[in-house]
């Protein structure tokens, strides 16, 4: 594997691999990833019969995993529309999370998962105005400038 060959691709690889590394955290110690997000982290004997807030935690642990590891083949493979794609999404992602925190239903820390993901995109898409300027505003493609 390469590493990659723009701006724009390295602002992808990181957060793939941070979302790679967050993912295996939680899968391997959910409470973990509840304490970062300042969701309060009950003890087996604590939780309510039908409380299945540990499984959910893992599955969107798996999903943190498996996403991290599309970001990070992305990234090494210049794959510029994917990176398009990101930067829509992550503000998506940015809004949904931001409404969670402001009407109660996360914890105020939860806001930093939604730091995260706008600073990401606004980073992502600065890169691929940079990128694109930086090669005399041609496209730029896996191949290089102007394809």
């Amino acid at each position: 594997m390469r590493l990659p060959s723009s701006a724009a691709g390295w602002t992808i690889a990181v957060f793939g691999a941070l979302a790679l590394l967050l993912g295996a955290v939680g899968l391997i110690r959910p409470e973990t990833t509840l304490e970062l997000l300042g969701f309060e982290v009950l003890r087996p004997a604590e939780r309510a019969v039908g409380d299945h807030t540990r499984t959910f935690v893992i599955a969107s642990s798996m999903a943190s995993f498996n996403m991290g590891v599309y970001y990070l083949l992305a990234a090494w493979q210049d794959w510029r529309p994917f990176f398009g794609f990101t930067v829509v999404f992550r503000l998506v992602t940015f809004t949904v999370f931001t409404v969670l925190v402001l009407t109660d239903a996360a914890p105020a820390r939860f806001f930093g998962v939604a730091l995260w993901e706008g600073l990401g995109a606004v980073a992502t898409g600065a890169a691929l105005w940079y990128d694109r300027h930086r090669n005399g505003n041609q496209p730029v493609t896996a191949t290089g400038a102007g394809g």
